[in-house]
């Protein structure tokens, strides 16, 4: 079973995602903020994150750097309600970069491509 890590301050999203994506099969851990995703990571398995960019604190762009300084295998999604991050250079190392919709078939359809099931 493949774990994906949630990060993202709003608690109903969070919700959303662990229920949506334990209902297609997998581990779902999640996190409040970047310093608290990094935590988990730094002792858990984690197959694939999914960050939230705007957060208080460490935000996602400084999260995905600092993931991608601790273990480079784990698959990035970016989530972001700004379409705008998309185009900024330091966002070009996660694998993919979603626009947040309450739609989840696209990032399901991502999600399955990165972990290659």
């Amino acid at each position: 079973m493949k774990t994906i890590l949630v990060v993202d301050d709003e608690k109903n999203l969070r919700i959303l995602y662990k229920k949506e994506l334990e209902d297609e099969g997998y581990h779902v851990l999640s996190a409040s903020c970047g310093e608290e995703g990094l935590e988990i990571i730094k002792k858990e398995h984690v197959d694939l994150a999914i960050l939230d960019i705007k957060m208080d604190g460490m935000d996602g762009i400084q999260m995905l750097r600092e993931v991608l300084a601790h273990n480079r295998n784990i698959k990035i999604i970016l989530n972001s309600a700004y379409s705008s991050y998309k185009s900024d250079f330091s966002t070009w190392s996660a694998d993919a970069y979603l626009i947040k919709s309450s739609d989840l078939r696209e990032m399901k359809e991502k999600i399955e491509e990165l972990l290659g099931e």
